[in-house]
């Protein structure tokens, strides 16, 4: 990992990192403890325990020996590798050092609390509860979006989006959203209007025993080639994939009357990992072998959720799996589970939606939060707010429903604002990913209907997995798909799939 010249400044760095990416290890397992297995009395202490070592590890980052290393590093004779891992140190040091220490500790604190409760609050839909620990949370993601923007010259809301989409504006993500605006509502119109001309759909017969939905999901994951030995899979409130690259933790949650949403979330949580547990194995430990951003990330869950996850080669292999699990029924055919995976039903719930109506989702959850970090609404202003854009956007009637509207999600109150942009860009990217792959390998869609995926895993493999953080998205994309991120390749798979354009 280092040069053939004497790098001092860059490999006492390296180290330094190195110790960060250990810590972060042991914090990422306790978080998911926290979510999947934690009994509730723990949380006062666990939530403690995590602030402290977040105080510990912002210490690291802002140590004053960090800035002269950095400014010395640069002019040692590095590998392009070196030197990109060097800029993405750079990018963690000066967020890191624009936030006091004081101010990490207490987001830790109130984000553990309201999160926490928020698992109890939600299934009650007690709205009234929830916004006393949300009020704090949402007072401090100002504050750091406040001083995220002193040190990069972003607006606020775009300094929090930069956490996790690098390089993105919300002026961009405004373009981008402004024309999937003008043509959304007429294409999920004319789906459902050719759909309901269709024969009806049969959705599988349950109850559905929760021990063989988890041994169906496993063998699942088995085919889509997780690595057993560096993963498991759990339980959770909210699926979500954590763990680090050699240890990568997948939660899903099951419904005894809903096969489909907990095997679909599996998949989707199933791309997270993949992409983990494939990043450059030789650079674990240091900033470049992280994944470049969260909308690549959701590229990949989407990529096996929605890509393959709803094609009809992957679902006919699902077939035998489910009537192994649970026995033959009308609805386990290939036919009739390919128009399940591709029904287009406007709903409540995010994470269950289709993928025609799931970047209306985003589209609300976007213009709501920059508007509350930017101060243009409050807390108190959000189910309004929600209401009105769910009428608007999905014909949806969610007055006093909070459990299935403003307080469904987890980002929320685990103060995760700016993330959900990075859903639909990630459709947008897996959408070009296939269209790039359908270009270069004419017979994929025959190949993955043969079973075989490993096509889909070894492009994904080379062109994102592998190269973690080296290029600044832009780039990533160019080099893998030969341009920048272009949203009519989503326009066309849509209409294609849904359609048959």
């Amino acid at each position: 990992m280092t040069a053939n010249a004497p790098t001092p400044a860059y490999t006492d760095l390296e180290a330094r990192f190195l110790r960060l990416y250990r810590f972060e290890h042991l914090g990422s397992i306790v978080g998911w403890d926290q979510a999947a297995n934690m009994p509730s009395g723990g949380n006062e202490a666990r939530a403690a325990a995590m602030a402290e070592l977040d105080g510990l590890l912002h210490a690291q980052r802002t140590d004053p020996a960090l800035a002269a290393l950095l400014r010395q590093a640069e002019a040692e004779s590095l590998s392009d590798w070196q030197r990109a891992n060097l800029r993405e140190m750079r990018r963690d040091w000066l967020a890191a050092n624009a936030l006091p220490a004081a101010l990490v500790e207490r987001r830790t604190l109130a984000t553990a609390r309201c999160e926490h409760a928020w698992r109890r609050q939600r299934p009650a839909n007690d709205w009234a509860g929830f916004v006393e620990n949300f009020r704090p949370v949402v007072q401090i993601a100002r504050e750091e979006a406040m001083h995220l923007a002193e040190a990069t010259g972003l607006m606020p809301y775009d300094a929090l989006m930069d956490r996790f989409e690098p390089g993105m504006t919300s002026a961009e993500v405004d373009r981008v959203f402004g024309d999937l605006k003008t043509w959304l509502p007429d294409l999920i119109q004319r789906v459902q209007a050719r759909q309901q001309a269709e024969q009806p759909v049969l959705r599988p017969a349950g109850p559905f025993a929760q021990a063989q939905q988890k041994a169906l999901s496993l063998r699942v994951m088995q085919f889509l080639d997780f690595n057993f030995e560096g993963g498991r899979l759990d339980e959770s409130t909210h699926p979500f994939s954590g763990g680090v690259p050699e240890d990568v933790r997948l939660t899903t949650r099951y419904a005894a009357d809903d096969l489909m949403s907990s095997l679909m979330g599996t998949v989707h949580e199933t791309g997270h990992a993949r992409y983990e547990q494939g990043l450059p194995r030789e650079w674990l430990g240091q900033p470049i072998a992280r994944a470049r951003s969260y909308g690549l990330h959701e590229s990949q869950s989407l990529s096996f959720e929605m890509q393959l996850g709803a094609h009809p080669g992957f679902v006919a292999q699902l077939v035998p799996l489910m009537v192994e699990q649970f026995g033959p029924q009308p609805a386990f055919t290939a036919e009739n589970l390919t128009r399940l995976a591709t029904r287009v039903e406007p709903g409540l719930i995010r994470v269950d939606a289709d993928e025609v109506t799931y970047p209306a989702h985003v589209i609300l959850r976007f213009e709501i939060e920059r508007a509350l970090i930017e101060g243009q609404i409050e807390v108190d202003d959000i189910p309004a707010l929600w209401d009105e854009k769910m009428a608007a956007y999905l014909g949806r009637d969610t007055r006093g429903d909070y459990r299935n509207g403003p307080m469904q999600d987890v980002h929320w109150p685990s103060g995760s604002f700016g993330y959900f942009p990075c859903y639909t860009l990630g459709a947008m990217y897996a959408a070009q990913w296939f269209a790039t792959m359908r270009s270069q390998m004419p017979d994929l869609d025959e190949r993955i209907a043969a079973g075989d995926l490993n096509p889909v895993f070894d492009w994904l493999k080379d062109h994102i997995w592998r190269q973690g953080a080296r290029w600044e998205t832009p780039e990533l994309t160019r080099r893998a798909s030969g341009e920048a991120l272009n949203p009519a390749h989503f326009r066309a798979h849509l209409e294609g799939r849904y359609l048959g354009r």
